[in-house]
């Protein structure tokens, strides 16, 4: 790592290849179906270091996140360099996605007012689409 910190926010795109229960800290037990899941987080700290952290297996279960990444296998990040606060902006678009599902209200939501930050696609040529717009 160079040791840079560019501030911003990212979506993480996950799959689980089968449902299943997880327990997600101290914000409960949920079922989470098979498919694809995207987590919008922001890293006003530095980008660099958040993804590292997230992509790596052996850490501290610290976030909501955290327990899903144990379960789940990281498809893709796409990282967006900002100092503005875009995060919830960007999770409301992958909301109203159609198909779009919450599957554990208030996951990495703690510090903002949304449902959630961690929105289900489902599977498909549908999922496919909306991933690919993920970056604009």
């Amino acid at each position: 790592m160079t040791g840079r910190r560019t501030p911003g926010i990212y979506h993480l795109v996950l799959r689980l290849r089968r449902a299943r229960t997880i327990q997600v800290g101290r914000l409960g037990r949920f079922e989470f179906g098979a498919g694809y899941y995207v987590y919008t987080g922001s890293a006003m700290g530095g980008l660099e270091a958040r993804l590292a952290r997230h992509r790596r297996q052996q850490k501290t279960l610290w976030w909501h996140i955290d327990y899903l990444l144990r379960q789940a296998e990281l498809v893709d990040v796409v990282a967006i360099p900002t100092q503005r606060k875009i995060e919830c902006g960007r999770n409301r678009r992958l909301l109203s996605l159609p198909g779009a599902a919450v599957v554990a209200p208030g996951f990495g939501a703690s510090d903002c007012n949304c449902v959630t930050h961690l929105v289900r696609l489902g599977e498909g040529r549908a999922t496919v689409s909306a991933l690919a717009g993920l970056a604009g």
